[in-house]
């Protein structure tokens, strides 16, 4: 009664099923029913106070107009938002997003929503997407103007300085005062305005969308930031205001917070005509009542504030939408109502797989551009600008002209000529089809990666080498992105908020440089090549000296050109130090010079070119080995050397700012790709490639061989140099990635002390009040640390707490707390719960957390308590997060950008805080084993022909060079999380010798030139893609593995 009757259509009579469509909604969401029929028009008001008129079906449900709403702004987190309109009661209600419009907005003509913020999250670096983010620092200024964010006259002028900045660019004080004079952000501004102009002077060079990270940076230390009150009584009938927010129920008096109600405390929100009731989880040592009751002004305002709370419940604390209850048989009890849409986990893993295209947005109050919000090409990194698109600049510069060239559509050289797709920009453009560049397939978004964020941070302009083009855009690390460490800054780039502010190159494997038909060869090219040269194992290995060699020698002049030339430019080392690296270093360069030489030689008669090969004599390379290898026992005394020179170099950089600027910026340099105390070890991981290229020889050769003695002899005297040095290497090699972490991590002074060892590190999730939280976890001998990720221009990790390993005890807790994969780590003063991503990372992260703490038991006792210099944040999942507003926090927040400086956003922490894996010391231990130099062909999966490229394969990365000959990457790919596998039948590749990497959508197919090769390649890519268990590693390890 009271339903239409559906009426039968053709199809049905003739009984065929009916067609709902492709539903895009998430599992166990109703689609909205949207009904042919009359249209009505419903005015929202945006945040940037302009008024849209949207049209939508009568009997449309809520979720239509949302929707509408979110895909006319292109916005991709709309999850966060909500649209708000007065009742016939005048009372300010949430449109409900299953019910229909017209049942919910009597009078259509007479009203207009707001989109406003819905959600407020704990933290703003969860906000992935810089639109979401401008659109948040809307609702702050919204905020303030309506006395809603109330703060101190400081608090308050440091907030307007930000969305100054970001309005009207840097400070001019003429211009300041014209507009805050026409701009008015809160009653009685006249008062604040020295103070406004004399924060806004200290924000030179910041970008729109850094002034908004830092706006929100602020305004959520706030305890009024995302507050919405709800007047109340409580049982004493004293006046009280109700709110609820990501944490839970929050109580205030007047504007105070007087009490909190966390979400692992409430057991169960109801209402009962007036009453809001809390029902409360058993705790003894609370005094509070099992059940708390709340008297509101009217049932209707109950029931709307009790919506409210279990819509916040929901979206913050629930993996996924609640599922609908059945509809009762005879009478329903209570509401109905059920929180619809994603909910924030959902929304997180949406954006970071990257399902969403990008697009440019306008902001309308700035008058001030930056160069990611007018560029052109769209970018795929997912967890940046959805509107704000990026370009590939092509050519030998990356200055703001280029980027102002490109923004406008003109051509940058003869790359753009042939795409049609770089005009102007276009909102609706989707960067989906590939791209041809002298006539080589172009990789598209698909081919890049969320991962390799943060790479090139903000970089410095270099004069040693020439550019090899930039791109603007998201200031995540393109997979396959230029320059490991970093490259040349583009004048006013506009920061990431949540990363770095770095300036990204094109990709090399999307670059001119590599895409020249130069660089393509034709398959019977590769024939030919390959029937010319010689097939047997032994010349293939010989081959592996000499391109690894290559790649070794170009690492020594990192030191011995690069940094020498550096250091004596900047005259900031002590004489003694640099006479201590230089007068040890060079001895090694000259000797591995010659070294190189002789093997190409060899390599260059094996291979026919003489008619020396004929008779034999120089198909071997043992000969070569051992009289280089005798060479270098007299160079013994440098290498000896090695962990003095990292020790004093590390003791120079605490003792002198200058040293300590001038490393790190040098790490900046293209040509440095690896940390710098890296390459100070390489002539030690040297020796162990050779021990191992002998030990493949010698089993290759039977012992009749003419090589064979001789192989046999050069394997002997390395093995003898390698067991003398191993001790030493193991221990520089902790040293060493203790100085490494020390630079990833902030609030921690002491990180490196006698005696401590790194075991693990990697992501899982914190179980806190606020739900599941991403966190960086280091494992150590003594010592377990957690940590965020900094969002300044330092892109460090934050350390939030510690956990000493001595008397902590683990054990699984799923049933416990209902979360997958989950753990329970009790120490003395402390306990957390923590979730990995898989059961095989649980497994790893459990082993070595219970080796560590039987290493720890065996000890003398606790060890040194950590010198943080920042308050940990020891606190239970059942804690309640309070935060106070504080000057100093204030204060710290403005300036963050001014005392940090730029930083690595490539290193193995953030890629695996990005991936959500983790390393052990053993990865790394085998991965300094395990690296591998040559020319591999190339091919996306969209693409036709392969490339040639020198690869280099070391620290868990492969580096892409147009040749042998350049002096730093072109490009980076970071395999940690990538599968590898062998292409199937089904994918077309009918090539010998091929290998597949591929991540999620990203797939790559290498292609090597041999049997050998290629096996060489599969064996050390293995080592990174699948680390093993530390049972596992120690398994299969020879003694000499660490």
């Amino acid at each position: 009664m009271g339903e239409t009757e559906q009426r039968p259509t053709a199809g049905s009579r003739l009984g065929a099923q009916e067609n709902a469509g492709i539903s895009t909604l998430e599992h166990g969401q109703k689609p909205p029913m949207t009904p042919p029929g009359k249209l009505i028009s419903i005015k929202i008001q945006m945040l940037d106070d302009t008024q849209e008129t949207f049209d939508v079906p009568q009997r449309a449900p809520g979720k239509v107009l949302h929707d509408a709403v979110c895909n006319h702004l292109n916005l991709v987190e709309g999850d966060y938002f909500g649209l708000e309109f007065p009742d016939h009661k005048k009372m300010m209600v949430w449109l409900d997003l299953l019910k229909p419009v017209m049942k919910q907005i009597r009078r259509p003509k007479h009203v207009v929503l707001k989109f406003v913020v819905k959600f407020f999250p704990p933290d703003h670096a969860q906000l992935q997407e810089e639109l979401t983010r401008y659109l948040f620092a809307l609702q702050v200024k919204q905020d303030l103007a309506q006395g809603r964010l109330t703060c101190n006259d400081t608090s308050t002028a440091l907030l307007i300085s930000h969305i100054v900045q970001s309005e009207i660019g840097d400070f001019d004080e003429t211009i300041d005062r014209e507009h805050l004079a026409k701009n008015k952000y809160i009653p009685q501004q006249e008062a604040l305005e020295d103070k406004i102009m004399e924060f806004h002077r200290n924000h030179m060079g910041q970008t729109p969308a850094e002034s908004d990270f830092q706006l929100l940076e602020i305004a959520r230390r706030l305890e009024m930031y995302g507050i919405r009150l709800h007047p109340a009584k409580d049982r004493e009938g004293t006046k009280i205001n109700l709110a609820v927010a990501n944490t839970g129920i929050l109580v205030f008096q007047g504007h105070t917070k007087i009490n909190a109600f966390n979400w692992a405390k409430v057991r169960k929100l109801s209402f009962k005509r007036k009453r809001f009731l809390i029902k409360l989880r058993p705790d003894v040592n609370s005094s509070f009542q099992d059940t708390l009751e709340f008297l509101m002004a009217s049932r209707d305002f109950c029931k709307s504030f009790w919506k409210i709370c279990v819509e916040h419940h929901a979206f913050f604390r629930l993996f996924e939408e609640p599922k609908p209850k059945p509809k009762p048989v005879l009478f329903s009890r209570g509401s109905s109502f059920r929180f619809s849409g994603r909910t924030q986990k959902q929304v997180l893993d949406y954006v970071k797989e990257g399902g969403h295209k990008k697009v440019q947005f306008e902001r309308k109050h700035s008058k001030i551009h930056s160069i990611r919000s007018m560029t052109a090409q769209p970018s795929e990194q997912h967890t940046e600008v959805p509107k704000q698109s990026s370009t590939f600049a092509y050519g030998d510069n990356n200055d703001a002209a280029a980027v102002q060239s490109c923004r406008q559509g003109k051509e940058l050289k003869a790359s753009i000529e042939d795409t049609g797709q770089h005009k102007s920009p276009s909102l609706k453009k989707s960067p989906k089809e590939g791209r041809k560049v002298d006539g080589a397939v172009v990789s598209t978004v698909e081919e890049e990666e969320e991962v390799a964020k943060d790479r090139m941070q903000q970089n410095r302009p270099q004069s040693q080498q020439p550019s090899t083009g930039s791109l603007t855009g998201s200031p995540h690390l393109s997979e396959l992105s230029i320059n490991s460490q970093g490259g040349p800054s583009v004048a006013n780039m506009s920061l990431s908020p949540n990363l770095s502010p770095d300036a990204k190159q094109s990709s090399p494997l999307i670059s001119p440089l590599l895409n020249d038909p130069s660089c393509i060869r034709t398959d019977d090219e590769e024939e030919v090549k390959r029937k010319r040269f010689p097939t047997e194992k032994a010349y293939f290995i010989a081959k592996e000296v000499a391109t690894t060699e290559r790649t070794y020698l170009k690492d020594l002049e990192v030191i011995t050109s690069w940094f020498q030339s550096a250091v004596n430019k900047e005259d900031c080392m002590p004489e003694a130090l640099k006479n201590l690296i230089f007068s040890n270093f060079e001895p090694l360069h000259k000797f591995h010079t010659g070294f190189l030489k002789e093997i190409e030689q060899r390599l260059a008669l094996w291979e026919g070119r003489s008619n020396a090969h004929i008779k034999g004599d120089y198909q071997r390379i043992g000969d070569v080995m051992l009289k280089n290898i005798q060479g270098m026992k007299q160079l013994t005394v440098h290498l000896w050397k090695h962990d003095e020179i990292l020790i004093e170099l590390e003791n120079g950089i605490k003792n002198s700012r200058k040293l300590e600027t001038f490393c790190r910026d040098f790490e900046l340099q293209k040509v440095c790709y690896l940390p710098l105390n890296t390459f100070l070890l390489r002539p030690l991981h040297r020796l162990m490639h050779y021990k191992q290229i002998m030990e493949r020889l010698c089993k290759h050769y039977p012992p009749s061989h003419t090589d064979f003695r001789d192989s046999r002899a050069a394997l002997a005297e390395i093995s003898e140099m390698v067991a003398q040095l191993h001790g030493n290497m193991i221990k520089m090699e902790n040293f060493q990635k203790l100085h490494e972490l020390k630079k990833d991590l902030i609030g921690i002074d002491n990180l490196v002390i006698p005696g401590r060892e790194f075991i693990r590190l990697g992501s899982l999730s914190k179980l806190s009040g606020k739900g599941l939280q991403q966190r960086m976890f280091f494992l150590f001998n003594d010592i377990l640390l957690y940590t965020s990720r900094g969002l300044t221009a330092s892109n460090q990790f934050k350390v939030h707490g510690h956990l000493p390993l001595y008397g902590m005890t683990i054990e699984e807790s799923e049933e416990e707390w209902g979360v997958p994969h989950c753990l329970t780590l009790r120490g003395h003063h402390q306990s957390i719960v923590v979730a990995a991503s898989t059961r095989a990372e649980m497994d790893k992260w459990t082993e070595d957390i219970q080796m560590a703490i039987d290493l720890a038991e065996k000890s003398s006792g606790p060890g040194p308590e950590l010198l943080a210099s920042s308050p940990p944040d020891n606190k239970s999942p059942d804690e309640t997060t309070v935060d106070q507003e504080s000057e100093d926090d204030l204060s710290a927040s403005r300036t963050s950008l001014e005392r940090q400086s730029p930083h690595r956003g490539n290193t193995t922490v953030h890629v695996c805080w990005h991936r959500n894996t983790s390393v052990s010391m053993i990865d790394f231990s085998i991965a300094v084993e395990n690296q591998l130099s040559g020319n591999l062909l190339r091919k996306f999966k969209n693409s036709n022909g392969w490339q040639k490229l020198w690869v280099v394969f070391t620290n868990f990365c492969m580096f892409f060079y147009k040749s042998h000959q350049d002096n730093h990457p072109l490009a980076s790919l970071p395999l940690l999380g990538y599968s590898l596998t062998i292409p199937s039948e089904s994918e077309n590749i009918h090539k010998d010798y091929v290998f597949k990497l591929h991540f999620k959508s990203h797939v790559y197919y290498f292609r090597a030139e041999s049997e050998y090769t290629f096996e060489r390649w599969m064996e050390v890519i293995r080592s990174a893609t699948s680390s093993a268990s530390r049972t596992q590693a120690l398994s299969h390890k020879e003694p000499h593995a660490y």
